[in-house]
C-alpha cells in the first residue's frame, strides 16, 4: 500500500503520457508554446504498463486516469488502456483530454476498456474558446463529447475554469448546457500551475463565486460527504443531474486525498503542487526489479505533505507547469 505519515492511503493513479498539447490555454501555457521532453526521456509504453502493475499489484491502486499534457496525442494510448485494463485485479481507468481526436478513437478507447473520459471545456461559445486557448477547435471538442457519450464512456464529465474577463458569467449558461446534454459539469478553481507564473489569488473566481452565480438560476441540494473526491456536489433542481466544485485553492481537500502522480518522464509526484519529486525511471533503466521499485515508490509517498501549502503565504508555484505534471 501507499500509506503516508498523516494515515492516508494512495490509491489513485494519475499517469501523465506527454507533455505536449494541441491547445494553448491562458492558464496553462504561452500562446508560443513550451519546450517539450525529449522522446528518450519519456516513459516508453511498455514502462508505463509495467509501473501501473505494480501500482496495482503491489501496491493497492484501484484508479489508473491517463493525463496529460493532451494524452489523445500519445500514439500508444489505445494499446496501454488494453493492457492495463488487462491488469489483475483491474483497475478502473479514465481519461483527462481536451477531446480533440476524441471523436475518432472514443469507439477504439471503449473497446480496449477505457471506463470514463473528463474532457476540458470552458465556455459555450466559439469565439470565447478561441480566446482561451488560442486555437479554434471548439467543434472537434464538442463531437468529442458527442463521440464519448455515443461509445458509453459514461459519465462523460466536463471540466471548465472559469477566468474574470473571460467567462466569468458563463457558470450558468455552461450548467444548463451540460444538464441538455446529458453531462456531468465540475467546475475548477484556476490554479497557480500556469507556465508563465501569472496567476493571482485576487484575481481567481472562487467557488463561492461560482456557487452563487448557479444560484441565481438553478436550486443546488448538496449531495453526501464526499470521501476522498475532489469536487464538492450538488443536486440540480433536486436531481437527477448534478454539478460538482473543485476548490483546490479555498476549500482544499487534502486531509483525504488518496492521490499519487507518475509524470510522462517516470517521477513520482506526491502533491500536483510538489515541488520535490522521486525518480523511477532512472531506477528502472539501471535494472531494479519490481520489488525495488515498489519500495521506492512507497518511500515517496511517505513523505507526503499535510496539504499543498496553498494558504501558506510564503507558498511558492511549482516549478513544472500543470501540462508537465499531469492533470
Amino acid at each position: 500500500m501507499l500509506l503516508d505519515t498523516y494515515g492516508r492511503t494512495a490509491t489513485d493513479l494519475r499517469v501523465s503520457l506527454t507533455d505536449r498539447c494541441n491547445l494553448r490555454c491562458t492558464y496553462c501555457m504561452p500562446e508560443e508554446g513550451l519546450s517539450w521532453l525529449a522522446k528518450p526521456e519519456l516513459l516508453t509504453d511498455d514502462e508505463i504498463v509495467r509501473l501501473v502493475d505494480i501500482a496495482v499489484t503491489r501496491l493497492g491502486v484501484t484508479e489508473v486516469r491517463f493525463t496529460g499534457g493532451e494524452p489523445l496525442l500519445r500514439p500508444g494510448l489505445v494499446s496501454i488502456v488494453e493492457r492495463c485494463a488487462g491488469l489483475r485485479p483491474r483497475p478502473r481507468l479514465s481519461l483527462t483530454t481536451n477531446g480533440i481526436g476524441l471523436e475518432r478513437t472514443a469507439v477504439a478507447l471503449r473497446a480496449a476498456g477505457l471506463d470514463r473520459v473528463n474532457v476540458s471545456l470552458d465556455t459555450t461559445d466559439p469565439e470565447v474558446f478561441a480566446r482561451i486557448t488560442r486555437r479554434r477547435r471548439h467543434g472537434d471538442v464538442l463531437r468529442g463529447l458527442a463521440a464519448a457519450k455515443a461509445a458509453g464512456l459514461d459519465p462523460v464529465k466536463v471540466n471548465s475554469v472559469l477566468m474574470p474577463g473571460l467567462n466569468e458569467t458563463e457558470a450558468p449558461d455552461l450548467l444548463a448546457w451540460a444538464v441538455e446534454h446529458g453531462y456531468e459539469l465540475r467546475f475548477i478553481e484556476q490554479m497557480p500551475l500556469d507556465a508563465q507564473h501569472g496567476w493571482r489569488r485576487s484575481d481567481m473566481v472562487t467557488a463561492g463565486d461560482i456557487l452563487e452565480s448557479l444560484r441565481t438560476r438553478f436550486t443546488l441540494t448538496p449531495e453526501e460527504e464526499r470521501g476522498s473526491a475532489p469536487a464538492e456536489r450538488w443536486l440540480v433542481d433536486g436531481g437527477p443531474h448534478r454539478v460538482g466544485v473543485i476548490a483546490s485553492v479555498t476549500r482544499p481537500f487534502c486531509r483525504t486525498c488518496d492521490r499519487t502522480r507518475l509524470t510522462a518522464d517516470g517521477q513520482v509526484r506526491t502533491c500536483l503542487f510538489a515541488r520535490e519529486e522521486s525518480d523511477l525511471r532512472g531506477a528502472l533503466r539501471s535494472g531494479a526489479d519490481d520489488a525495488e521499485l515498489a519500495e521506492r515508490w512507497r518511500t515517496a509517498m511517505w513523505g507526503k505533505k499535510a496539504g499543498s501549502g496553498l494558504d501558506d503565504p510564503s507558498f511558492v508555484q511549482p516549478q513544472r507547469p500543470m501540462s508537465a505534471i499531469g492533470g
